[in-house]
């Protein structure tokens, strides 16, 4: 639901106070059902692209067991799994256009892709190859934030150039419910509603920051902080993807149209860990990992099409071959890296040349040398 102070509201996309009931349009079980707020958002989306919605599911999914998989394999350094929590950044990331601009944690790797970023592009920074992987530019998405919540100050700087330069570009941020706690997330929105800036702060409520449970940090739902800073937010399922994409929609258009900011809050689960050097069995029921499994995002919109007599074999098929040749090119990208020259790691540490990291250099240069010829 579109919470605000009243005279924030836009009476357009104003909606009935349901402070505990996540917004939905697709239940767990596949079901479609109505959402008076929701429903002109997603109009236009027919089968053919529910279909596509279901591929970009599994595909990411599939991207990611395998990218586990290889960090485990001691391939990668570490990995940041977002089993469970698809359909928020898929649903969300769809919504875009081309010249918004996302800047994310370090969780978002479904975003990344549907951002248009590579399948090689997502590995160098987790293989510790390279300090990023991607150039922001060409793909309209900022490289991952590891300091929590630093990306929502970033995007409330650049939604303020949107507006100085006059357009209707939107910039969007993701963080964790853990990061709401952070200073400069609630920084970034008393800066966002004061300046009435076009930016979309979207929390994926995953239950879990690390490994304290939300409740301890929150006593009422997430989405209920923003509108003291001047900031309607909504409430959605997560784990929905056609909900997550029209309460996007719904933030784009006010944003584009001079509304300001809005905060969404997508109710979801981490169904795996914080990292792959966190063990979630040390503080996760498993009681409640078994309730959130029945919500799976793929599993609810495999359950929809079929209903309607949409997820054929052919279908299944297709997307299973998708997800096949993402895991393939993942892993061949993995173990091709390159391996860096170790003095490169001072390299585009400063654009302009600093003493303080020439004479690093130079003393770890010495340090090198001590060394040379002892393999041989």
């Amino acid at each position: 639901m579109l919470r605000s102070l009243d005279h924030l509201t836009d009476p357009a996309i104003a909606a009935e106070s349901r402070p505990d009931r996540p917004m939905q349009l697709i239940t767990a079980g596949g079901k479609r059902v109505s959402d008076p707020v929701l429903d002109p958002w997603v109009d236009d989306v027919d089968e053919a692209q529910m279909a596509r919605l279901y591929e970009d599911l599994v595909v990411v999914r599939r991207i990611d067991r395998e990218a586990t998989a290889l960090q485990r394999q001691g391939e990668l350094g570490l990995w940041p799994p977002l089993l469970g929590q698809e359909a928020a950044q898929i649903g969300s990331a769809r919504a875009l256009r081309s010249d918004d601009f996302v800047f994310t944690s370090f969780r978002e790797n479904a975003v990344a892709y549907c951002r248009g970023v590579s399948i090689p592009e997502l590995l160098p920074v987790w293989r510790g190859t390279a300090p990023s992987g991607w150039n922001p530019y060409d793909v309209g998405m900022a490289t991952p934030a590891v300091i929590i919540g630093a990306q929502t100050l970033h995007a409330t700087g650049y939604a303020l150039g949107c507006s100085i330069d006059g357009v209707d570009s939107v910039a969007v941020t993701y963080f964790g419910d853990g990061a709401t706690s952070q200073g400069d997330v609630n920084e970034a929105m008393v800066f966002a509603a004061s300046l009435h800036v076009p930016v979309v702060f979207f929390c994926q409520n995953n239950q879990w920051a690390i490994s304290e449970p939300v409740g301890l940090q929150a006593t009422r739902p997430i989405a209920e902080r923003a509108p003291a800073f001047g900031i309607p937010s909504l409430r959605v399922d997560g784990n929905d993807v056609l909900a997550v994409m029209a309460a996007t929609r719904i933030a784009l258009d006010r944003a584009r149209s001079g509304g300001g900011p809005t905060f969404i809050e997508a109710v979801t689960y981490r169904m795996g860990p914080h990292t792959t050097s966190d063990d979630p069995t040390r503080y996760v029921d498993p009681a409640e990992r078994e309730r959130w499994a029945a919500k799976d995002p793929i599993d609810r919109v495999e359950k929809y099409l079929d209903s309607r007599g949409l997820f054929t074999e052919e279908l299944r098929a297709s997307t299973e071959r998708a997800a096949d040749a993402a895991a393939a090119e993942l892993r061949r990208a993995c173990l091709a890296l390159p391996q860096p020259e170790p003095l490169t790691v001072f390299d585009h540490v400063y654009v302009e040349p600093h003493s303080w990291i020439e004479r690093q250099k130079s003393q770890y240069a010495a340090y090198l040398a001590m060394y040379e010829g002892e393999a041989e």
